[in-house]
């Protein structure tokens, strides 16, 4: 049964991408950013290359549906705290991303005791994550003091905005998915 599969592809990648996230915070609390920036880039560049490949080979599995997103929140974890540490980002911001994180994780055993998994990811919520992953590469090169820093500053402040906007909305809109999945197994 496809739903079974551990051995493909996308989970490979995704695999992968949770293995780099130790990596890259430690070269993002020691000021590495190049290399900190590649790793953040070849993130990127997997998460969209195992939907791609997932959606192109049919190579879906329950794994996958649970490594792909837990990479991405384990990446923003990293980088939200790294970027704060370093003052890259203020403390009240990454404070809002951890904490719509760490809301909806206490929602999970409520999903599970009325027979519910992890809710799917929505677009917007795909959405939210691109542009928060585009936008701490884009924060990291802000930082050095080069006409191109200059102009990454802005810009990745925009995709941060727009990203973590994103983020707290569909934090709310999977609260309220969860409300309503709650209410219909009261009901039943």
């Amino acid at each position: 049964m496809r739903e079974q599969r551990i051995i493909t592809i996308p989970n490979f990648l995704s695999a992968l991408r949770l293995l780099g996230v130790p990596v890259f915070f430690w070269y993002v609390i020691k000021g590495q950013d190049t290399i900190a920036i590649a790793l953040l880039l070849f993130a990127g560049l997997s998460d969209y290359l195992d939907g791609k490949i997932a959606r192109k080979f049919n190579q879906f599995s329950r794994l996958g549906t649970l490594l792909d997103p837990l990479a991405d929140r384990f990446y923003i974890l990293a980088t939200v705290v790294g970027f704060s540490i370093r003052n890259i980002i203020p403390w009240w911001f990454g404070g809002l991303l951890i904490g719509r994180d760490l809301l909806l994780a206490s929602t999970l055993p409520m999903l599970r005791r009325s027979g519910y998994g992890p809710l799917p990811v929505s677009f917007l919520g795909k959405s939210a994550t691109f542009s928060l992953l585009y936008a701490f590469p884009v924060l990291l090169i802000g930082e050095g003091s080069s006409v191109a820093a200059r102009i990454a500053h802005p810009i990745g402040w925009a995709f941060a905005i727009w990203g973590g906007s994103l983020y707290l909305i569909t934090g709310f809109h999977y609260l309220v998915q969860v409300q309503m999945l709650r209410s219909k197994s009261l009901v039943e």
